[in-house]
C-alpha cells in the first residue's frame, strides 16, 4: 500500500502571527515538503492545478519536474489534473516528458474542478463539466497508445495522422487515477477504462464517498477488469499530528477556525466527528485511518493534507516527521495483514517495479552476506 501526502498549494494566512506566506515562499516551501516526504519514508507527492487566488500550483509538471531532480523514490503525481479545461495533447506530451524525466516516477489524478470562473478563462463552460471530461480524457487515453491518432470530436478541433511526443516511457502510459467529490459519471469513467479511482473523503462524510466506491468497483468488474475487491482505490485524508491530542487541538484549533475551505462552519470537534479529519496524537491517526479500510474495503493508496490553512512550515515538516516515522510504519504493517489474498499493491511503472526488485535482491544479499562474515 502506498502512503503519501498532497498539496492543494493555499497561501493563507497564519492566524496566530497575521501574516501570510508570499507566493515565492509557498512554492519553495511545497518543494521543502516533497523533498521531506521522500526522507520520512512516504512514497507519494501529489500537486493539485489551480488557476485562482489563492492557490499558486498552476503548473505542476513544472514542480514535480523540479522535485523530480530532487529525489531519487517518490512518486510524484498531481491530487487535480483539470482534464476540461486543459488540452489533451498537452497533458499528454507534459505527462510522457515528466515520466521520462523521473524515470518512471509519474502517475496522475483527472479532476473536472469546481470553480466556475476558470472555465472560461480556458475556453470552455462549466455547464458542459461532465462532457469535457468524457471526452477529453478518452482521447488523452488514445495518444499515449496509438502512434498515430485520427480524432474529431465536440470540443477541439480534429487531428489527423498526429503523434504525441515523447511518446511514454517504455510504451507505458502513466496511471491515471480519477478523482471526484459527488459524480458517479467519473466513477463509471474510472471503471470503464480500468484506471484508479480516488475519493476525496475529506470534506463529507463516509456513506457518500461508499456509495461512490461501491459503484466503482461493481463496474470495474462489469467491464472485466478483475473483481470488485480488485479494483484501484485510493482515498484522502486530514491529520494534525502532536505527542498527546490535547496539544494537538489546542494548537490547530486557531487554524481550522480560520480555514477559508472549513472555517467558520462546524465546530473542530462536529468536523472530526463527521469526516475523516483526525486532530490528535499518532495512536489516534492510527486508529482512524484504520476504520478506512472497514468502510471501503482493502485499498491502494492513502494520502493526507497536511500543509494547508496557514501552518508554518516548520509545523509541517513536524508533522511529517511525525507521520513518517510514527504513523505510516505501524499502517503498512496492519494493512498489510488484513489485505485479503488477490489484492493488487498500488500502482507504479514497470521501470519502478524492476529498480525495487533489484534493489531489493541487492539489499537481500548484502545481508546474506553480512551473515556469513
Amino acid at each position: 500500500m502506498q502512503f503519501g501526502i498532497f498539496t492543494v498549494g493555499d497561501v493563507t494566512v497564519d492566524p496566530t502571527t497575521g501574516r501570510a506566506p508570499t507566493e515565492h515562499e509557498r512554492i519553495k516551501a511545497m518543494v521543502t515538503i516533497a523533498r521531506k516526504a521522500e526522507e520520512v519514508g512516504l512514497d507519494v507527492f501529489a500537486s493539485g492545478e489551480h488557476h485562482n487566488p489563492p492557490f499558486v500550483p498552476s503548473s505542476p509538471t513544472t514542480m514535480l519536474g523540479h522535485i523530480a531532480a530532487l529525489t531519487e523514490r517518490l512518486i510524484l503525481s498531481t491530487s487535480t489534473t483539470l482534464i476540461t479545461t486543459n488540452d489533451p495533447v498537452k497533458i499528454a506530451e507534459d505527462f510522457a516528458m515528466l515520466q521520462h524525466l523521473a524515470d518512471g516516477r509519474v502517475d496522475l489524478m483527472m479532476g473536472r474542478g469546481n470553480t466556475g470562473p476558470v472555465y472560461p478563462w480556458f475556453g470552455e463552460d462549466i455547464r458542459q463539466g461532465i462532457p469535457l471530461a468524457i471526452e477529453k480524457y478518452a482521447l488523452l487515453h488514445r495518444l499515449w497508445r496509438e502512434d498515430v491518432v485520427d480524432w474529431e470530436g465536440k470540443f477541439r478541433t480534429p487531428l489527423q495522422g498526429f503523434t504525441a511526443t515523447p511518446r511514454p516511457l517504455d510504451g507505458t502510459p502513466p496511471f491515471v487515477w480519477h478523482g471526484s467529490i459527488r459524480s458517479p459519471e467519473i466513477a463509471e469513467q474510472a471503471a470503464y477504462y480500468g484506471d484508479g479511482f480516488f475519493a476525496n473523503n475529506i470534506f463529507w462524510p463516509k456513506e457518500h464517498f461508499q456509495k461512490l466506491i461501491r459503484l466503482y468497483r461493481n463496474r470495474y468488474a462489469h467491464y472485466g477488469h478483475g473483481t470488485p475487491e480488485q479494483a484501484i482505490v485510493g482515498l484522502g485524508g486530514q491529520a494534525f499530528i502532536r505527542r498527546n491530542s490535547q496539544d494537538a487541538v489546542r494548537e490547530f484549533r486557531p487554524y481550522f477556525d480560520n480555514a477559508p475551505v472549513y472555517g467558520h462552519g462546524p465546530s473542530l470537534e462536529e468536523f472530526t466527528e463527521q469526516t475523516p479529519l483526525v486532530v490528535g496524537s499518532p495512536q489516534e491517526v492510527i486508529d482512524k485511518t484504520l476504520t478506512f479500510r472497514e468502510s471501503f474495503g482493502d485499498y491502494q493508496r492513502q494520502l493526507f493534507l497536511m500543509d494547508h490553512a496557514g501552518l508554518p512550515l516548520r509545523t509541517v515538516l513536524e508533522q511529517l516527521d511525525l507521520l513518517g516515522e510514527e504513523v505510516v510504519p505501524v499502517l503498512r504493517k496492519e494493512f498489510a495483514s488484513l489485505r485479503a489474498a488477490g489484492v493488487p499493491e498500488g500502482p507504479v511503472h514497470p521501470a519502478v517495479a524492476a529498480r525495487t526488485a533489484s534493489d531489493s535482491a541487492s539489499a537481500s544479499a548484502s545481508d546474506d552476506g553480512a551473515k556469513e562474515v
